[in-house]
């Protein structure tokens, strides 16, 4: 599976193009339960869009333009110890904004649509596992997960919660900032992160890296084969609250394209995919999706 290219297909980046008309969420509700009346076994894909009513922020704006300096990426990661220092220092204060967070509306109601029977399957870009709180139960965390650690080296693994305590415990000043949060555990810390004191595996004495998909790196092929398992057998794709302005996400919709599956995507803001979709909402997640399973429900 790994080896097939999709088609190459011209889309829409950043800021091309005329701004998306919001839509009322009753009117975007309507048309998507219309499309999910029509292709009942969904394959859905969800991104950052579907967190931020949970208090996590997104990384891109509704042009799908960077809101604030690009994440941290693999090699410099693994490469540069002052990356890491301020890494693990902005987390003391980042991470436990996901530890704290709850679903919203959108998670729950696209486990209701897996309870209702129209996807066995969800493929998520966030690392927050709001889903599988919410109850969704069939999951691809495609970016994995901010609630591990694993180390580089030996492939020990501990809970994020372990490292947390660990560098809180080394660097206790750290405690005492403040700052505001930041996507996916990081926080908009900005100090003298050189005499932090980052831990290393108590195995080896290797790396520790939270376990999810920097930028840069590659998502494990047996995700990616899985998603594409199912929907090379689903009725359509839907994406909910993403610009799949990241080639991961998008290369499910250049496969669904080349396969001919039909494509949806509700999201406030324009997204890579535009010129693929067969349904574009721009409307409000959590609004449309809890008027779409009432009509879908009765």
């Amino acid at each position: 599976m790994t080896s097939m290219r999709p088609t190459t297909r011209s889309v829409a980046m950043p800021g091309e193009g005329p701004e998306p008309v919001e839509m009322a969420a009753e009117e975007a509700a309507a048309r998507l339960a219309e499309y999910i009346r029509r292709h009942p076994r969904l394959l859905v894909l969800t991104g950052a869009g579907v967190s931020t009513d949970s208090g996590i922020p997104d990384y891109r704006d509704a042009r799908g333009a960077w809101k604030r300096r690009q994440p941290v990426q693999h090699q410099a990661f693994l490469s540069d110890h002052t990356l890491r220092q301020r890494y693990w220092g902005r987390s003391l204060l980042g991470w436990p904004v996901i530890r704290h967070a709850s679903p919203n509306r959108a998670h729950q109601h696209l486990a209701g649509l897996e309870a209702l029977g129209y996807t066995d399957l969800l493929i998520t870009q966030n690392v927050d596992r709001l889903h599988q709180k919410a109850g969704s139960r069939a999951v691809i965390d495609l970016h994995g997960r901010a609630d591990q650690v694993l180390c580089m080296g030996c492939g020990y693994r501990c809970e994020r919660d372990q490292m947390h305590h660990w560098c809180a415990d080394l660097n206790p000043g750290f405690l005492d900032f403040s700052a505001g949060a930041a996507p996916d555990g990081d926080a908009d810390l900005e100090v003298d992160f050189s005499r932090f004191r980052v831990v290393d595996c108590p195995d080896c004495g290797g790396i520790l890296k939270p376990d999810v998909v920097f930028f840069g790196d590659f998502v494990p092929g047996e995700r990616v084969n899985r998603g594409l398992d199912y929907l090379r057998e689903a009725d359509g794709l839907l994406v909910v609250g993403s610009s799949l302005m990241v080639y991961s996400g998008l290369r499910f919709c250049r496969y669904a394209r080349e396969w001919g599956k039909p494509m949806a995507a509700l999201n406030l803001g324009r997204t890579r995919a535009d010129d693929m979709l067969d349904l574009r909402l721009n409307a409000g997640i959590a609004q449309t999706l809890s008027h779409c399973l009432r009509a879908l429900d009765r």
